[in-house]
């Protein structure tokens, strides 16, 4: 079988450094009680919800009826969404820029909220170098359902054998396998690298 010729990211944790307790360790000092707020009031299975298409509005009036005492920390993950990103993953961003510079075709397929990506976009300008970026918010479709990824290959003509995908969620990885797509569990950005110049790019 021939080498992959399009590199396909996911962003969160890949290529942006996004963790809810970047800005609940501010929000809620004490260590215990900020895991019992992420593991009790912002879930991660509430947060998916809008990474399906959910308006933070919703989700934020859903949350604060149900623990109007948490109210204002509820409220924080919408204000202070931002805050829960560290910053670039930036050796994954120094390897997606050598790509790029390469010529090598770059994609992306997000599970992310259409109102954040819209923010994350504006604040971190290599976002726009993508060729096409699926986001599930807009798709109202989820990593990893088989449709999310077609979603990238029929909209753009593409053969899911000569695409590698790269993902930190191995579900999300074995998705791109169920659909024919090559595919690498990211770790870190060294393996990473390995696993692109194994797959024969140039990096």
């Amino acid at each position: 079988m021939a080498n992959p010729t399009q590199a396909v990211f996911d962003i969160g944790e890949v290529l942006l450094d996004w963790n809810p307790r970047y800005l609940y360790r501010k929000i809620i000092p004490d260590q215990d009680r900020m895991e019992w707020f992420l593991g009790e009031v912002c879930t991660p299975d509430w947060n998916i919800e809008q990474d399906r298409g959910r308006p933070f509005a919703d989700a934020v009036a859903l949350l604060t009826e149900r623990h109007p005492d948490y109210a204002d920390e509820i409220r924080a993950f919408d204000e202070r969404w931002v805050e829960t990103v560290a910053g670039v993953v930036h050796g994954s961003v120094a390897l997606l820029e050598q790509l790029r510079a390469a010529g090598v075709p770059t994609w992306a397929i997000t599970n992310f909220s259409h109102e954040k990506f819209a923010i994350a976009r504006r604040r971190w300008p290599f976002l726009d170098g993508f060729r096409d970026v699926v986001v599930s918010g807009e798709e109202k479709l989820l990593k990893p359902d088989p449709a999310i990824y077609h979603v990238l290959l029929d909209r753009n003509g593409l053969e899911a054998g000569d695409c590698l995908f790269i993902d930190d969620s191995p579900r999300n990885v074995e998705g791109a396998r169920a659909v024919g797509m090559h595919a690498v569990h990211f770790t870190t950005a060294e393996q990473l690298a390995l696993d692109l110049r194994r797959y024969g790019f140039p990096v």
